[in-house]
């Protein structure tokens, strides 16, 4: 079983930046492959970036070039860094780790509100 807990949501002026972090209760947090996903109201979850054990990572197109998503194997914990965020980046962003395509945990999530 592996617990994740994220931090670092709240309230944004369009154009501006927030860190996401998950810290992850494993001592084998570097196996596993990790993502943040995020879930709008009356929309489905949907995937916002991953980072593999390799650390090789892909992300949703709307957010290229805007988000970052890093891991620090020593520390157990995810990061996602976004910049320049738009009205439309407002959701719920939930960590999530999976192993093998068959283990597969959530966080709580943590609110992501993009207003002026």
């Amino acid at each position: 079983q592996v617990q994740l807990v994220e931090s670092g949501g709240g309230l944004v002026q369009p154009g501006g930046s927030l860190r996401l972090s998950c810290a992850a209760s494993t001592s084998n947090f570097n196996i596993y492959t990790m993502g943040w996903y995020r879930q709008a109201p009356g929309k489905q979850r949907e995937l916002v970036a991953t980072i593999s054990s390799s650390a090789s990572t892909n992300y949703a197109d709307s957010v290229k070039g805007r988000f970052t998503i890093s891991r620090d194997n020593a520390k157990n914990t995810l990061s996602l860094q976004m910049n320049s965020l738009k009205p439309e980046d407002t959701a719920v962003y939930y960590c999530r780790a999976s192993r093998l395509g068959v283990f597969v945990y959530w966080g709580q999530g943590t609110q992501v509100t993009v207003s002026s």
